[in-house]
């Protein structure tokens, strides 16, 4: 069962969390995702959801459906590199959003992601 933010759609939720896996690598290319049936009941949601989630992630040319076999991440290794590095750009984003929000500036920004870095 997974704990949803009930401000966000589920399914883009499960977008994200499957598009999260597929950039750290725990989802590979070629990769068979679970039917949406057992999708559904290891998340806790409904079969159309699953459903609708597969058919999204299809437009976007993240995943692929084999009649008859099942769907699959795509083995397209270019458009995975893009979306990694559109993941990559949407985080570094909000980062900066927020901490202009906070009154930061670029230089600040910049200035504590070396700092953290070096404290890892």
């Amino acid at each position: 069962m997974v704990n949803f933010n009930p401000n966000e759609p589920i399914y883009l939720q499960l977008m994200n969390r499957i598009i999260g896996e597929i950039v750290r690598g725990q989802r590979k290319a070629g990769e068979k995702l679970p039917s949406v049936r057992e999708y559904a009941v290891d998340v806790g949601v409904n079969v159309n959801t699953i459903q609708r989630v597969y058919r999204e992630l299809e437009y976007e040319a993240i995943v692929e459906t084999k009649r008859g076999q099942g769907t699959f991440v795509t083995s397209n290794s270019e458009r995975l590199e893009t979306l990694r590095d559109d993941k990559k750009r949407e985080i570094v984003h909000h980062f900066m959003k927020n901490m202009q929000e906070m009154g930061y500036n670029k230089e600040e920004m910049v200035m504590s992601i070396k700092l953290q870095g070096d404290e890892e």
